[in-house]
């Protein structure tokens, strides 16, 4: 029968055990939250919300434009034919897939910054009415 390993001090639980029965999860929960908090209301200004779609829409543009070109030059030139026949259409289907998804992305975040605005007036009115 095989016995588990002990701890460097000797006793039989281990440090990974004693570590999770010491932390404090809560505090640690809050401060890993992705989520903004409810009561901090910086304003953040419009870049800041919409560079990430902003940059994507913009390279699946460029993408998409470079595949128009290199599908073009397929049939202006002769030589490599079969590589610009190769290449352009996957460019062309990558671009214009980054700029759909850039494209619906910046009405998902027009959508989450409406409802963070409602759950913050309500927040806001809960907290006028229940701490009296």
């Amino acid at each position: 029968m095989e016995m588990p390993p002990k701890s460097p001090d000797g006793s039989e639980k281990s440090p990974q055990f004693k570590e999770l029965l010491t932390s404090n999860t809560a505090s640690t929960l809050c401060i890993s939250s992705r989520s903004e908090s409810v009561w901090t209301s910086t304003s953040r200004s419009k870049w800041d919300i919409y560079h990430k779609p902003v940059i994507v829409v913009s390279v699946g543009s460029a993408i998409f434009l470079f595949g128009i070109v290199i599908t073009s030059l397929s049939y202006i030139l002769t030589e490599n034919e079969k590589v610009y026949k190769m290449c352009g259409p996957a460019f062309l289907s990558l671009g214009l897939m980054l700029l759909v998804c850039g494209l619906v992305w910046i009405p998902i975040i027009r959508k989450k910054q409406k409802q963070r605005q409602k759950s913050q007036f309500l927040q806001s009115l809960k907290s006028f009415f229940f701490n009296r």
